[in-house]
C-alpha cells in the first residue's frame, strides 16, 4: 500500500521508507503539506525512465491483450472494392 510520509518522519524512518519502496510500494514524501518526492525501487524507476529496454519491450503492453483486443488489431475491413477507372 502506498504510504504518505511527512519529511521529518521520512528522515527519521528512512530505512523503513526504503524497505517499503523496495517491495514495490511507492512512498510519497510531503514537504509543508504538499507532495514533494516519491521514493521508488530501482526496477520501477528504470522502467518508467525507459532505460535498458529493447524496442519490443518498450512497445509491449504492460498486460497481455485479451483475445478480442488482439483480434481487433488485425481485423480486416469487409468493405466492398470499388472500381477505379484507369
Amino acid at each position: 500500500m502506498k504510504r504518505i510520509w511527512q519529511l521529518q518522519e521520512a528522515k527519521a524512518r528512512f530505512s523503513e521508507v526504503v524497505e517499503l519502496a523496495m517491495k514495490g510500494e511507492a512512498q510519497t514524501v510531503t514537504r509543508r503539506g504538499r507532495p514533494a518526492v516519491v521514493v521508488l525501487d530501482w526496477e520501477t524507476y528504470t522502467r518508467l525512465l525507459g532505460q535498458n529496454l529493447s524496442l519490443f519491450e518498450a512497445l509491449r503492453p504492460a498486460e497481455p491483450l485479451s483475445d478480442e483486443e488482439a483480434d481487433a488489431l488485425f481485423d480486416r475491413s469487409q468493405a466492398d472494392y470499388r472500381e477505379v477507372g484507369l
